[in-house]
């Protein structure tokens, strides 16, 4: 099994955290210290190309100046003030936020399990106030495969073992149907009581899973049709990372609520945000949700400057060009390494399936391989290789990255005994 060079001062600190700290991570054996646009340094100096950004926080580049600027500026005056007060920052963003989105309203959390949370408190509000399902009756659906987090009511409905095993008792009526499965999710909307229908538009840590073109439309317009919220949990591809400013607007869907999170802040610090209409979000009142830190005057600040960089640097449609050449480039290694079976994704979310078999390595240590190269990027669901890199990548880095990929591959496979 391939290692990557570990210093003394590396290991320290990694023995640090497996001392001191919850073992619930499995990173790679690499210690980042420094960032800046495309790359990530560790400890020792060397330099990365990231092409995992913070499972998407970080579109806009690591440490980009005017979202750092932005929060260093705010951060001089001040951080935190709490919703018992009004501050100078949360109107001016909640307007920006809402007409670059094109909603009425916008709830602010901090992370985006938060907003998944904050989605479902809004859509059961909903379907008692304005839908009239009996009090406690509402149910929601989710897709098989999903992820928004890992707090009680996220695993409620999550169908990853690793994720619910042994922390049940779960949230009740929440209701699973396949994904990309149009029979399935009508067949359970018929339930008067159901709210809401809450889906990633392209399942992230399920593996970059891409529905059959014309589902989410016709999963939205099944939703009308049984007076149901479409919500999109777009944390993962929302801002940009999949061409469009929100991953639904491929198939021209306006969620009835949207979720985002992540690079909403330029993973800078955490910020997440809830976006619906009057009807939607003025269900909820004063003292019925909130946070301490949502819509603090840093966050605002820091969330406006993240997204117009999205705007200014036109990073929507650098993910969608972008992501035709990384496919393109990447099927032309498919069709030559036996280790790769197929390319997926859109725009700069993409993912590489391994042919991970007994006889063949791991995803895990073909990502070992990435890092002693110099591209940093982790595996999921075991046999998959997510590979995002941010949005401010140019096509010759990009490029650079796919031979470095190339590289790894034909190492793994000598190393195997298949060249």
């Amino acid at each position: 099994m391939s290692q990557t060079a570990t210093s003394a001062a590396a290991a320290e600190l990694m023995e640090l955290e497996l001392r001191y700290g919850a073992h619930n991570y499995h990173p790679l054996p690499v210690v980042l210290a420094k960032g800046e646009g495309i790359y990530l340094w560790d400890v020792d100096g060397k330099r990365y190309m990231d092409f995992l950004s913070a499972y998407s926080a970080v579109n806009q580049g690591h440490c980009h100046p005017h979202i750092v600027g932005a929060l260093v500026e705010q951060a001089k005056t001040l951080t935190l003030t709490s919703r018992a007060f009004h501050n100078d920052a949360l109107g001016p963003y909640e307007r920006f936020a809402t007409e670059f989105f094109g909603y009425d309203k916008l709830l602010p959390m901090n992370t985006g399990v938060e907003g998944g949370e904050t989605a479902v408190k809004l859509a059961r509000r909903w379907g008692y106030r304005k839908k009239g399902i009996p009090n406690n009756q509402a149910r929601v659906i989710f897709a098989e495969g999903n992820f928004w987090g890992r707090t009680l009511a996220a695993i409620s409905s999550s169908t990853d073992p690793s994720s619910h095993d042994q922390f049940g008792p779960f949230m009740p009526n929440f209701d699973v149907v396949p994904y990309d499965n149009l029979e399935a999710l009508e067949h359970a909307l018929q339930d008067p009581n159901v709210c809401a229908f809450m889906v990633e538009p392209i399942q992230g840590e399920a593996g970059v899973v891409v529905p059959t073109e014309g589902y989410l439309a016709k999963a939205y317009a099944l939703c009308k049709q049984y007076n149901v919220l479409f919500v999109a949990d777009e944390v993962q591809t929302g801002i940009a990372r999949t061409g469009k400013l929100i991953c639904c607007e491929h198939e021209n869907v306006r969620p009835d609520i949207l979720i985002l999170g992540k690079a909403l802040s330029g993973g800078v610090m955490p910020v997440s945000a809830v976006l619906a209409d009057d009807e939607v979000m003025m269900c909820i009142g004063p003292g019925e949700h909130g946070s301490t830190f949502g819509g603090n005057p840093l966050a605002c600040k820091v969330a406006q400057a993240a997204l117009e960089v999205v705007r200014d640097e036109n990073l929507a449609e650098r993910a969608e060009e972008l992501g035709e050449v990384f496919r393109s480039a990447v099927g032309e290694l498919v069709d030559k390494h036996e280790l790769a079976a197929k390319v997926r994704g859109r725009g700069l979310l993409n993912a590489v399936v391994i042919n991970d078999t007994a006889t063949s390595p791991t995803a895990w240590e073909i990502c070992l391989k990435l890092a002693e190269l110099g591209l940093l990027a982790k595996p999921t669901h075991g046999n998959i290789i997510r590979f995002a890199p941010p949005l401010i990548i140019s096509e010759e880095e990009l490029l650079e990255g796919v031979a470095k990929i190339d590289k790894a591959l034909t190492m793994q496979a000598k190393e195997n005994g298949l060249l």
